[in-house]
């Protein structure tokens, strides 16, 4: 009867732990609520190393046309207007509402200004004008889109020709190995990444690490060519 007993008390913890990943999975896709705020200012925190080699790596200029798609917390935001300067433009594309009224708030006066634009996206559906961007980044969404493809076909229609996209995705082996991987994250090999930007226009691919050790970050940059798009 004990053994039971304690069968039983496992099987509801196990449920409970199940809820509280999957919850925290869901956040991380896309944060929402005081919850997703919280969330939020723990991304921009631990994600400032590979937002900021994200931006590097995509070589914006003063004057460029840039976004960020799936922004979240909004960190890249400030560091792209700090790039582009006064004469150039940033799109941030973000899904998640409560995202959304954050920048709202926070960029009230770069939006007045028209050098930042926000709006409700997603990387398969950035709602952009085609060949308007010289430079995009897209960081940590990858894992949250079934037809990848799909979604990086998109990424090259925004693009201007020579355009440059940067894709920040955390190494594959490590994140398996996170409890909340399991629940709703799609990780797929950095050569099959490479490859599906390639079949979609985006060319010319390099890969940078950010970190040390296996862990180590993936910053894939790529190039739109127009001929394949």
């Amino acid at each position: 009867m004990a053994a039971i007993a304690w069968a039983g008390v496992r099987c509801v913890a196990m449920g409970i732990r199940d809820r509280l990943l999957a919850g925290a999975a869901r956040q991380l896709g896309r944060p929402e609520g005081v919850t997703g705020r919280l969330v939020a200012i723990g991304l921009n925190r631990g994600n400032r190393g590979i937002v900021t080699a994200a931006v590097n790596a995509a070589q914006i200029a003063p004057g460029d046309c840039v976004a960020d798609v799936g922004f979240g917390g909004g960190l890249s935001l400030a560091l792209l207007l700090d790039r582009v300067g006064a004469a150039g433009h940033v799109d941030g594309i973000e899904p998640s509402d409560t995202m959304l009224k954050s920048a709202q708030r926070r960029f009230r006066e770069a939006s007045s200004a028209g050098r930042l634009a926000l709006h409700h996206g997603s990387i398969s559906e950035t709602r952009l004008a085609s060949a308007s961007l010289d430079a995009l980044i897209t960081v940590n969404t990858i894992y949250f889109v079934d037809n990848l493809e799909l979604a990086f076909r998109e990424l090259a229609r925004v693009l201007r020709p020579s355009g440059r996209a940067v894709i920040g995705l955390g190494d594959p082996e490590a994140m398996a190995s996170l409890p909340v991987t399991a629940y709703g994250f799609r990780l797929r090999p950095v050569a099959e990444v490479a490859d599906l930007l390639t079949n979609s226009g985006l060319t010319q691919i390099r890969e940078e690490r950010v970190g040390d050790g296996k862990r180590a970050y993936h910053l894939l940059v790529a190039t739109h060519n127009e001929t394949l798009s």
